[in-house]
């Protein structure tokens, strides 16, 4: 009878231990793609440079709020779980500049000299846990 209920405790164990751990990873499945979704949304879309604007505040949102360091320069630092990086691609002058810079530099301007100018998300990067690691805005009309 004692084995009994031994064995009987041990499955109710390993099946709330299971169940828990199930739930949690689909908690974080979730909030993966609800966040992903605000990003993915984009990709191999035209969009304005308003539209850029937004995502770059997303983007340094997310950063800030989900605790992701910076180095000396105010750049955020990758990492393996939950930061987010966007360059952005500007024909005008064949250069590459990372969020930072543009949100630094003053998105009022990005927007003044941008809006009416259509970009596309040309590539997305995955972190392990799926989440958004990186994307690559490029400018398509100038």
């Amino acid at each position: 009878m004692k084995k009994l209920a031994i064995i009987f405790l041990i499955g109710v164990i390993l099946i709330v231990g299971i169940s828990y751990m199930y739930l949690n990873y689909k908690a974080s499945y979730n909030e993966a793609r609800k966040t992903n979704y605000q990003f993915e949304s984009y990709y191999e879309k035209e969009f304005y440079g308003a539209d850029v604007v937004t995502l770059i505040n997303k983007a340094y949102d997310n950063n800030l709020t989900s605790g992701v360091e910076r180095d000396k320069n105010g750049i955020f630092i990758e990492n393996d779980t939950n930061s987010i990086k966007i360059d952005v691609k500007i024909i005008d002058n064949d250069t590459l500049y990372n969020m930072e810079t543009l949100y630094i530099g003053g998105m009022d301007k990005f927007v003044q000299n941008y809006n009416g100018i259509k970009f596309k998300c040309t590539k997305i990067e995955y972190h392990p846990n799926r989440k958004i690691k990186y994307m690559l805005i490029e400018q398509i009309t100038q």
